[in-house]
Formats: C-alpha cells, sequence, structure tokens
C-alpha cells in the first residue's frame, strides 16, 4: 500500500507541476490548434460528406511524433542536471509517467466538441470513435513511455526531444508502405511482417477501424512495459554511480 501511495504522491506533485508553468497550457492550445487544423484542412472534414471522426485520427500518430517529446523530455532530464536523481525512489518511475499520461490524456479529451460535432452533423459509430480514442490514447502512452526512457539517459533537454522524435518516427514509419516495400524486395517475409508489426501507425490504425485485436492491445502494453522497465534499470545505474 505505502507503494501505491508513494507513487499516487508523485502523480499527484508531476501533475501539478505541468500546470503550474505556462508550457502546459502552451502545449495544449498548439495540439488542439494543430490537430483541428489537420483535421479540417487537411483531412477534408467537410468535403468527405461523412459523419465520423477518420480524418481526425489519421493524423494522430505524426502530431504525437512532434509533440509528445516536449512532455516527455523534462522528465528526468530535468532530475538528472540538478542531481536530486539518488534521492528518489523507484515509485517516481511509474509517478512520473502516469502524470505525463494523464497530462495527455487531458489534452486529448479537450477534442470533444469534434465528437459532439459529427453526432449533430449525422449518425455516426461511436463504439469506432471510442475506440479511435482508446487506441490513441494507448499510441500516446506509447511514445511517452519511450520519451521517459530517454529522458533518462541524458541531462539535456533539448538532446531529448530530438532522440525522443527520432525514435517516434522509427516506429511509425516502419509500418508505412514505402518502407515496406523496400524490404520486401530482398528480405524474407518473415523479416517484412516483424517489421510491420514494430510499427504504431499500424496497430492504432487497426484500432480507430474500432477493431479492438488483442495483439494491437498486447502490443502497446508489452512496449510500454519494456520502455518502463528500461527507464527503472537506467535510474538504477544513475543512482548506483
Amino acid at each position: 500500500m505505502s507503494s501505491i501511495r508513494n507513487t499516487l504522491l508523485v502523480v499527484r506533485r508531476e501533475l501539478g507541476g505541468y500546470f503550474a508553468t505556462p508550457v502546459a497550457y502552451v502545449f495544449i492550445i498548439i495540439f488542439l490548434a494543430l490537430i483541428n487544423a489537420l483535421t479540417f484542412f487537411m483531412g477534408n472534414f467537410f468535403e468527405r460528406g461523412q459523419a465520423d471522426l477518420a480524418s481526425f485520427f489519421q493524423f494522430h500518430s505524426w502530431v504525437y511524433m512532434l509533440l509528445i517529446p516536449a512532455i516527455s523530455m523534462r522528465i528526468w532530464a530535468e532530475e538528472r542536471k540538478s542531481g536530486t536523481v539518488e534521492l528518489l525512489m523507484m515509485q517516481v518511475v511509474l509517478g512520473k509517467y502516469l502524470a505525463a499520461v494523464i497530462f495527455a490524456a487531458i489534452a486529448l479529451a479537450l477534442t470533444f466538441p469534434l465528437w459532439i460535432t459529427v453526432n449533430y452533423l449525422g449518425d455516426p459509430d461511436n463504439g469506432i470513435i471510442l475506440a479511435g480514442y482508446v487506441g490513441s490514447l494507448m499510441m500516446a502512452a506509447g511514445f511517452l513511455a519511450v520519451g521517459s526512457f530517454i529522458s533518462s539517459l541524458t541531462k539535456n533537454q533539448v538532446i531529448a526531444f530530438v532522440m525522443t522524435a527520432a525514435v517516434c518516427f522509427i516506429l511509425i514509419a516502419s509500418g508505412a508502405p514505402i518502407v515496406l516495400s523496400f524490404f520486401s524486395d530482398w528480405a524474407p517475409k518473415a523479416v517484412v511482417d516483424f517489421i510491420a508489426s514494430l510499427s504504431f501507425l499500424a496497430h492504432f490504425t487497426d484500432i480507430s477501424k474500432g477493431v479492438l485485436d488483442l495483439r494491437d492491445v498486447v502490443y502497446f502494453v508489452s512496449l510500454i512495459g519494456v520502455f518502463l522497465f528500461a527507464n527503472a534499470v537506467a535510474i538504477e545505474r544513475l543512482k548506483a554511480e
């Protein structure tokens, strides 16, 4: 129980820290402005003539790749810079991560006017839309796990941002047709399938279509677990130095 209590205290402290500075509000404003602009202009929201959020969800992976590193870059880099890592308990790893996920969830939840809009304009399948939101949050959580680990490796927040964006880009692009076609020209099908299975985009696309396949859920949960474990190992090594 004390571990849970300590973790929740860290979540509360870290989440409060996000909103104690203008950075949180700037992030949310940029996120909402960017995702809405992409949905209505590049996604041809009205021109499609369909009451759904397909044009909304199709841009989430790329928006997260650009903005999620801004959340994760400070998770551990600041602690390393100030030299307070050795004072922290292991529950902080999970607490910091959960606070970042909750913050991302708040930003995502603020897009609810779009959901209301499509219900006003037509009769969408709200089950598919809900699945899209669940998949989007799982993808954001995956990005944050990657970013949390990378943030624990460097004191420089800019380096943490760039490295996280780069790794997330690789995890998105691995499922892109152009990448798969490159490997399919010479690599065995098993290798191509493995590369495709690593893609955030492929797993999120399936979920956003309303297909809640256990394999997609296991993928995100496993990836989050691996990177959080790596995060914990990195912090333990810092405490031992």
